[in-house]
């Protein structure tokens, strides 16, 4: 008895006990819920299926817009075509789409040994030239675009004359069926020129000329694309203000809304994306809402995600590249497609393809087709 004394004195100034190892040891047990407890249970239950009705009667708030995406045809004569933009809904979800994604697949006219050898793995066979390297792309991987990369025409590289970058574009052309991105260097004083070199000696096949900006002769560009039969690649870096002003530039050298595609500058995942995402969709709000300065499909530099050492590094904490770098690009390129981007410049075949397989399930073709009931798949994982 003292012992409870002294235990329930110990008590008095305690507001909680912590007991370990308890065991109870019972034949029967009786638990008692109080009604107000019963009451909530049932308005709990009562709420789950109301909840449930509602979400099978849901109908998306989808925004209808006075403006839409104009189209962009790429490939003329006997060259395969695609057609971007035509969408007049913000995301790719919200409607059918008029016209799938394209992937176009990177490909450089001289060999390029810093790229990462989960790419270079692929094409070290084809890389001395740049016809049996688009071959490859198209016939191997299944390509329906090609980006060819005047690379070497760069004063510090090879500093190739724009008859031998002209040579290359034939070369190219024969080799592959299906339209053509043409890019530069980057060397702002020299690409104009290669450009419309490259213009010529692809006239009349409706390629994209990669790519005009306000820091280079933008003109020269624009004239080579009206005089020979192609569309501009217009290039702004994140900047919706400098995107419009460019676009209308273009537009008073005889361009036109169906012969732009924009190119607001991919970030890659990780490294300043989210301001990609930005950028992008309010270039997609301002055409919708009715700006015809900013009424064209839209480009990604989806390769920019190679830039990124977590898609390249070798660490063995990271995982192996092979995986991880595909993985880097398909993120990006998805993350811009579901921004609304259009066409897409890429590297690695898986990365490809899987791009490809997602952009396909957005167009009419594929949501009229009859899709699996997902209540029996949900059973078959679960048996």
């Amino acid at each position: 008895m003292d012992q409870m004394s002294q235990l329930l004195k110990l008590l008095e100034k305690t507001d909680s006990i912590e007991i370990n190892e308890f065991r109870m040891d019972f034949d029967e047990l009786e638990l008692q819920i109080m009604p107000a407890v019963q009451r909530a249970m049932r308005k709990s239950k009562e709420l789950q299926e109301k909840t449930i009705l509602e979400a099978s009667k849901f109908v998306p708030p989808l925004e209808t817009y006075p403006g839409k995406v104009e189209e962009v045809q790429l490939g003329h004569g006997k060259r395969k075509s695609v057609y971007l933009g035509g969408q007049t809904a913000l995301y790719r979800f919200e409607e059918p789409q008029p016209n799938p994604p394209v992937v176009t697949f990177d490909v450089f006219d001289i060999p390029m040994p810093g790229l990462p050898r989960p790419i270079r793995e692929h094409f070290d066979d084809v890389m001395e030239h740049p016809g049996d390297w688009a071959k490859k792309a198209v016939k191997d991987f299944g390509a329906n675009m090609v980006t060819i990369h005047l690379i070497g025409t760069g004063p510090k590289v090879m500093d190739k004359t724009p008859r031998q970058a002209a040579q290359d574009i034939e070369e190219v052309l024969q080799a592959v069926d299906v339209p053509l991105v043409i890019g530069g260097s980057g060397d702002p004083k020299k690409d104009p020129i290669i450009l419309e070199a490259a213009a010529q000696a692809a006239e009349d096949e409706r390629c994209l000329l990669a790519s005009a900006n306000l820091d280079l002769d933008y003109k020269r560009v624009a004239k080579a694309a009206v005089d020979y039969n192609h569309a501009v690649l217009s290039w702004a870096i994140t900047d919706v203000n400098m995107q419009k002003v460019l676009n209308r530039y273009l537009m008073k050298e005889g361009l036109t809304q169906n012969d732009i595609v924009m190119d607001p500058t991919t970030c890659a995942l990780g490294y300043g994306i989210e301001f990609s995402i930005d950028v992008i969709t309010r270039t997609r709000l301002g055409a919708l809402k009715g700006d015809t300065e900013l009424q064209m499909p839209m480009s990604s530099g989806t390769t920019n995600a190679w830039g990124s050492r977590e898609a390249w590094m070798k660490n063995d904490a990271w995982g192996p590249t092979e995986y991880r770098g595909p993985i880097w690009e398909t993120i990006t390129g998805l993350t811009m497609m579901l921004c609304g981007v259009d066409i897409f410049m890429m590297l690695h075949p898986t990365s490809v393809k899987i791009l490809t397989e997602i952009g396909n399930t957005f167009t009419q073709e594929y949501l009229s087709t009859e899709l699996t009931d997902l209540s029996e798949w949900i059973t078959e994982l679960e048996n």
